[in-house]
């Protein structure tokens, strides 16, 4: 089996096994070569140690030499070279408390997660595949290498990479691998939030972002999600809806380009309707006020795992105005993009659009023909420069002041009456109208 190297790192395998060492491209640039798809970075593992390769090459970075690694650069490319080796006892359930060094490739191999990245590869002796990766390739499944629960103790993180994987493959986890999962998912109490929003993202990019579902059948939810645990025990009984809200919210995570804001949106647009759900006397369900509480459960849940501000505030907005009622008609447009914010609307046609796709079929049409009358109102107001916040409004405070007001709260309250005016009609957006309307507001007070 061939695999295309680039020629940086044919050039530094031969480097190094000109000296007399053993050198291959392993792990994720092998499995994606077999898989026919474009490779990140490439690795190499090799029987040199670090010092021995620091001596081969002229430039190189000390990235992880404690651990074996060695950054070789080539121009302005670097590439890791990790000396063969077998890992310690892992104390924190991520690093282990020391490496010894290894002659043996296949040590090296089977120390690796899982059997499609414990593959290794060089023009010489082709592909080296102790552990079957190839054929689980074929058969499409994830399958830890040796004992799962061996993998997993060392680093428990490995267990939401097993879902992360089959998501970004659209393969099955081979049985063994999933129940060690189901066992050891407590372990997930010792991995860093970032590492786990990390995971959590890749997952939700994904071609196949609805194998959350794996995360929830597994247990993985319930230690770094609980709030997605209540959505998929709570039931709809309402005309709109056919599914739990886990699973409604699993199938509109499909109905959205993988983009991280949009997917962050669709997982937790619904979040608030657990804390919500009422039941009225005909036995029909509904989660008055949902999109509010979600806003407060959403923000906490993504500080809790470490996610950047300018994402916690889009994920949040978004998820306090996807139900947001938009009247049909300009004014009702530009009022909309003034109370959700320019950046945020955008946005809500995606998300509407997935939340409808994962509805019941109830008055379907009815729902997608209003969304694209206000996308076309929508694209008018943008493409006319329609003044639909304070930043473009004609009038600024400094005018007014100008005009004989007094700095202070005044201003504000009058800078927002004539914004209500501008909304209404965007042809009045001109200082000298709304000067006019600002001296008769001032004379009718």
């Amino acid at each position: 089996m061939y695999i295309n190297l680039p020629d940086k790192v044919k050039k530094i395998i031969a480097v190094i096994e000109s000296a007399g060492y053993e050198a291959y491209a392993v792990g994720g640039c092998v499995r994606d070569s077999l898989l026919g798809r474009e490779p990140d970075d490439w690795d190499i593992t090799t029987s040199a140690s670090p010092l021995q390769i620091k001596a081969l090459f002229g430039r190189t970075l000390d990235t992880g030499i404690k651990h074996g690694t060695v950054t070789v650069m080539m121009g302005r490319e670097g590439f890791e070279v990790t000396t063969y080796r077998i890992d310690g006892e892992y104390e924190d359930g991520r690093h282990p408390k020391d490496v010894t060094f290894t002659p043996e490739l296949g040590e090296d191999l089977k120390r690796r997660d899982f059997t499609i990245n414990a593959m290794a590869y060089n023009d010489r002796d082709g592909l080296v595949d102790i552990f079957g990766g190839t054929t689980d390739i074929e058969k499409k499944i994830i399958r830890c290498v040796g004992s799962p629960r061996e993998r997993f103790g060392e680093d428990a993180l490995r267990m939401m990479r097993a879902v992360r994987f089959s998501a970004q493959l659209g393969y099955n986890i081979e049985e063994g691998t999933r129940t060690a999962i189901k066992e050891m998912t407590a372990n997930l109490k010792n991995i860093s939030a970032e590492r786990i929003q990390s995971e959590l993202v890749k997952l939700l990019v994904s071609p196949h972002p609805d194998y959350l579902r794996v995360c929830y059948e597994t247990g993985i939810t319930g230690m770094i999600l609980p709030e997605f645990d209540q959505c998929m025990a709570t039931e709809q009984n309402n005309p709109h809806h056919c599914y739990t809200v886990g699973e409604h919210i699993l199938h509109s995570l499909t109905e959205v380009d993988g983009d991280k804001i949009l997917r962050l949106a669709m997982l937790f647009h619904d979040i608030g309707k657990p804390e919500t759900k009422t039941t009225d006397e005909e036995g029909v369900d509904h989660f008055h006020g949902h999109a509010a509480v979600g806003e407060g459960i959403t923000k906490r849940a993504l500080q809790r795992l470490k996610f950047d501000n300018d994402t916690l505030h889009k994920v949040s907005r978004i998820v306090l105005y996807h139900d947001y009622p938009v009247a049909i008609s300009a004014a009702g447009v530009r009022r909309a993009i003034n109370k959700t914010g320019e950046d945020i609307f955008p946005y809500l046609f995606d998300v509407k659009r997935a939340d409808i796709a994962a509805q019941s079929g109830y008055h379907k049409a009815e729902k997608l023909d209003w969304l694209e009358k206000i996308r076309n109102i929508y694209e008018m107001v943008m493409d006319n420069n329609h003044c639909i916040s304070l930043h473009t409004l004609a009038v600024t405070g400094r005018d007014l002041i100008d005009a004989g007001m007094k700095p202070g709260r005044e201003i504000g309250g009058m800078l927002d009456a004539l914004l209500d005016i501008v909304l209404e009609d965007p042809e009045k957006n001109t200082k000298e109208t709304l000067m006019d309307y600002a001296r008769a507001l001032l004379e009718e007070e």
